[in-house]
């Protein structure tokens, strides 16, 4: 990895999702990562993680992004657990979704409840 810190304009701070409900996208997150909820209101909410944040944000007319996506998608979070297939099945019954559509062996796809798409990976993997 090259270093950066001296030359970087900038650092992130937060990655902010669109959602139909800030609220209960805010929810989901926060039981999926054990991230505590800062603020939360009808239009937003943030959470905060041990070194970075997380907001939603209440869209007028939001459209969920499709799955497969085909090259559409902008970005999607990778998740990192010990058992993949264990923490699948736990954010499922947080209220995610597993499509059929599933384009790798060492990882997950799962939709969030607002149709982001994320993956969760194996963290032995991420050193």
């Amino acid at each position: 990895m090259t270093d950066t810190t001296s030359t970087a304009v900038a650092s992130l701070a937060m990655v902010t999702l669109d959602a139909p409900d800030a609220a209960a996208l805010a929810d989901f997150w926060s039981k999926a990562l054990g991230w505590p909820i800062a603020y939360s209101d009808e239009n937003y909410a943030m959470l905060t993680g041990p070194t970075h944040a997380l907001g939603v944000g209440t869209t007028p007319d939001y459209q969920k992004p499709t799955w497969p996506d085909d090259g559409r998608k902008q970005f999607h979070l990778d998740l990192a657990a010990d058992d993949v297939e264990a923490a699948a099945a736990k954010l499922v019954e947080l209220g995610a979704t597993r499509p059929d559509e599933q384009p790798g062996e060492t990882w997950v796809v799962l939709l969030d409840p607002a149709g982001h798409p994320f993956c969760v990976t194996d963290a032995a993997n991420w050193g």
